[in-house]
């Protein structure tokens, strides 16, 4: 079954916060193991402000200059297809053009919502970037994806892929032995929730005066280029 984005977000956007009324999920969750489950029941809560905080906490290291005027955020699952399609037809073209050129800098933030292998593999990711190679990582992940739940992020191919990319194997194991980066995944998937994220992918384009444009979706670079456009015309 292939997991579909979502398609709405209640939000306001104002400036650098928010206002939006989030949605609580009931959530069966192993916090140890974060395998997690997203049941089909809604519950209202709020209103409530949206700092920037959820859009930047339990993130991954930043890519591109640091100091680029326009931040893109996105919640993603490593299993998830549309989130696959983003990497193969949309990303690079952004990275050339935007990122490359210090105009954006990207972050991931996990939205594991798919399956147990989407967190094992999270924790891979979270393990690489001890060693400072998250985006490595994360990008030979999306380049072996094959499907959802069939297998290929089991925790043999996640060593594989650890090793191909030069990671010290001693550490990294160790590391996914231990999850010590549990907490952070868990608290990722708190933020999405409390921004109203329901799919993967979901993304924020936060401007230079905090304007932030939200974008659900495999959506075509150019749907992201003319955001990114208007925003630097500001």
């Amino acid at each position: 079954m292939i997991h579909s984005p979502s398609l709405a977000i209640g939000a306001a956007i104002a400036s650098v916060a928010l206002i939006v009324v989030f949605l609580g999920f009931d959530t069966i969750s192993n916090e140890l193991e974060l395998v997690l489950e997203l049941d089909s029941s809604v519950q209202q809560f709020g209103p409530a402000k949206i700092s920037l905080t959820a859009f930047l906490a339990n993130a991954s290291p930043i890519l591109g200059n640091p100091d680029a005027p326009i931040i893109l955020v996105e919640f993603g699952d490593y299993q998830c297809y549309f989130c696959n399609v983003f990497f193969h037809s949309t990303e690079e073209d952004i990275l050339k053009n935007y990122v490359e050129t210090g105009k954006v800098r990207m972050v991931f933030k996990d939205y594991k919502i798919i399956g147990p292998d989407s967190v094992t593999a999270s924790h891979g990711a979270h393990c690489a970037n001890d060693q400072e190679l998250f985006w490595e990582y994360h990008d030979i992940l999306y380049s072996n994806w094959t499907g959802e739940n069939n297998g290929w992020a089991s925790s043999e191919n996640l060593a594989k892929f650890a090793q191909e990319i030069g990671l010290n194997m001693d550490e990294w194991s160790e590391c996914m032995a231990n999850k010590p980066h549990s907490q952070v995944i868990l608290e990722s998937n708190r933020d999405a929730r409390t921004l109203e994220i329901t799919g993967t992918p979901a993304f924020f384009i936060i401007g230079p005066d905090g304007n932030t444009t939200p974008i659900f979706g495999a959506q075509p670079f150019a749907v992201f280029e003319n955001i990114f456009e208007t925003e630097l015309r500001k």
